[in-house]
C-alpha cells in the first residue's frame, strides 16, 4: 500500500464518513484517476518540441503519453486537422497515488512564493482541475535540461457528487488549498 493510500485510509475515510453521514463505505469519495496533459502550439512548426513534451511528461508521471491530435482546422493558428498537437496520460491505481503524493509532498512546496493552490477549480461533479505553469519543478527533471518552460494541466478525478465532499477529500489527503476571496 503507497503511502498515500494509507493516509486515505487511515486518515481521510474515517473524518469523511462522520461529516457526511455515510451509512454505506463505497459511499465514500475516493479518487479514481488522474489525467495529466499538455498541450503543445509549437509542435505545428516543429515536431521536435511534442517529443520534448511527451519525453517528460513520461519522465515524471512513469508512463507513457498518448499523442493528441486536432479535430478541426483553424487558419488564424495554422492548423490543419489530425497534426498532433499534445500529449496526455491517464493515471489509475497506485500510479496515480504515487504521482498525487510527489505533487503534494515535494512539487507544489518547490514553488517560488507559494500559497497553496486555488479552491474553487471544482467543476459541479466534484473533479478538480489544476494548471502548472512550470514542468521543473518535479525532482525528477533537471534544471540544466530545461531549454523552455512549458506548463501543462493535472485533472484530478473523484468519485465525489458535490464540490464539496470533492474539496474536503483532498483537505484530507493533505492539498493545501487556499481561500480565493
Amino acid at each position: 500500500m503507497t503511502r498515500f493510500k494509507d493516509k486515505y485510509v487511515k486518515e481521510a475515510v474515517p473524518v469523511l464518513k462522520e461529516e457526511f453521514g455515510y451509512a454505506n463505505p463505497h459511499q465514500i469519495p475516493r479518487i479514481t484517476k488522474v489525467v495529466v496533459s499538455a498541450g503543445v502550439g509549437r509542435a505545428v512548426s516543429d515536431s521536435k518540441h511534442l517529443d520534448a513534451v511527451a519525453e517528460t511528461l513520461e519522465t515524471i508521471t512513469g508512463q507513457h503519453p498518448v499523442t493528441t491530435v486536432a479535430r478541426k482546422s483553424i487558419a488564424s493558428f495554422k492548423l490543419r486537422d489530425g497534426n498532433k498537437i499534445g500529449a496526455t496520460v491517464t493515471l489509475r491505481g497506485a500510479r496515480a497515488e504515487e504521482f498525487l503524493d510527489l505533487l503534494v509532498s515535494v512539487a507544489l512546496p518547490r514553488i517560488r512564493d507559494f500559497r497553496g493552490i486555488s479552491d474553487t477549480a471544482f467543476d459541479p461533479h466534484g473533479n478538480y482541475s489544476l494548471g502548472m505553469t512550470d514542468h521543473s519543478i518535479f525532482p525528477q527533471i533537471k534544471f540544466e535540461d530545461v531549454s523552455t518552460p512549458y506548463g501543462f494541466q493535472i485533472n484530478i478525478v473523484t468519485t465525489a457528487k458535490t464540490p464539496a465532499e470533492s474539496k474536503r477529500l483532498l483537505q484530507l489527503m493533505g492539498f493545501p488549498l487556499k481561500r480565493n476571496a
